[in-house]
Order: structure tokens, then sequence, then C-alpha cells
């Protein structure tokens, strides 16, 4: 983590918001409609990084391959553009973290492969993206993480050099993608993915288990 930094920029679900409780519900809703039993938010949680891929998993345990998976995720899409705001919340410290990053002249900002559909509406709708100085959505861009194009155009956006950025997120993708863009890396364990994942194996250049802990991180770069 050695070296100049002007920027840290994030992932979305599981890095900076909770957004598995309105997913879960999203997808354990159209479970219920056909006549199927609920599931407890623990079996939709791990997988909500992936989004409709990981909901309908959990719930229908299909592949994006199945033939009717395109017409259950737009299923899923409205379930979930209904209720996105009803339980989604920042993760504990994420608040502190930006205005301490504020306060060290950092700029910030975020990458996600959620929508503009879905990015849009809800960080408008949360105090805590007033201040981030980008937001790119999965189809920003023509391409979507791991391709580090995301990556790219935020740094276009807040006019950093992506070598001077800290990329955070809690998926494999966005260690991939960062680590393509040229950017240092670091794998919040906080996340959906948690003790689950092979973090060691992703290669970011640092691993944290609380928001607060980046700070660390900048101090010693």
């Amino acid at each position: 983590m050695q070296g100049r930094i002007d920027a840290v920029l994030f992932d979305l679900d599981g890095t900076l918001i909770d957004s598995a409780p309105d997913l879960g519900a999203a997808a354990d809703q159209m479970r219920t409609e056909r006549g199927l039993p609920s599931l407890p938010l623990e079996r939709y949680r791990p997988m909500a990084g992936a989004g409709a891929r990981g909901m309908l998993g959990v719930a229908f345990g299909l592949t994006p391959e199945a033939p009717e998976f395109a017409a259950l995720r737009e299923e899923f899409f409205v379930n979930y553009e209904s209720r996105m705001l009803r339980n989604t919340q920042v993760f504990d410290g994420v608040a502190e973290l930006v205005e301490a990053l504020r306060a060290r002249g950092l700029q910030w900002g975020v990458v996600t492969n959620k929508s503009v559909r879905f990015t849009a509406p809800l960080t408008r709708a949360m105090p805590l993206f007033e201040t981030a100085r980008a937001i790119v959505s999965g189809d920003t861009t023509p391409y979507a993480k791991p391709h580090p194009e995301p990556l790219f155009e935020a740094a276009r956006r807040l006019g950093v050099a992506p070598v001077h950025c800290v990329y955070v997120g809690d998926d494999e993708r966005d260690i991939m993608a960062g680590r393509a863009a040229g950017m240092r890396t670091v794998a919040a364990t906080y996340g959906y993915m948690g003790e689950q994942a092979e973090v060691a194996r992703w290669e970011a250049d640092a691993a944290i288990s609380s928001p607060m802990a980046l700070l660390q991180l900048l101090k010693q770069a």
C-alpha cells in the first residue's frame, strides 16, 4: 500500500451498503407467490453480491443458462425496484470512514456492477453518497467488472490517475478489476463473502475486517 493515494473507490453492495435484506426479500417473494416455502435471509446473504444471478440461484437453483432465467430476472428486478430502500442500510463505520477520507483531502467514489436503474435512485436517496465524486454503474460503460474499464471511467471522472487510486471490494471480481486497472486493492472481508471466501487467493494488496481499518492502511501508505 506504499505510494501516493489521491482517491478511494468502493464497490457498493457488501462494501458500503447492506442491501441483502431487500435483495433476498425480492427473490423470496417470488418463491412464496409460487407456493414455495420462504427461505431465511441467512440463505440469501452470502450470495447478495452476485445480484439477480445469486438471488435466483438461491431461490430456485437457477443459473443464467436456464431458458426461464431472463424472464425470472426481470420479475426479480421489478420486485427489488419496489422495495430496494426498505431495509437497506449503510454498514457500521462507513459514514465515519467517508468523513475521515474527506478530512484527509481524498476524493471518493463508487464502482458497482449494479445497473444505473437501481444505482441512481438508491444513491440519490441515501445521504452517504452526497459527497461521492463519481458513481459508475455496471452499465455506465460497455463493460462490467472484472473488466477494468468501469474503474478507468471513475478515475477519469475524478481526474486522478488509476495508479493513485485504491479500490475496495468484497468480491474477487472487484480485486481482479482493480489489479487490471493498476490500482491498489483492498478486500473487504466484513462484506457478504466473509470467511467463506478464499481472500488470500484474490491477491489483494491488503484486507480489512471493518471499514475504519482502511484508515490505518492509508496512514501507512
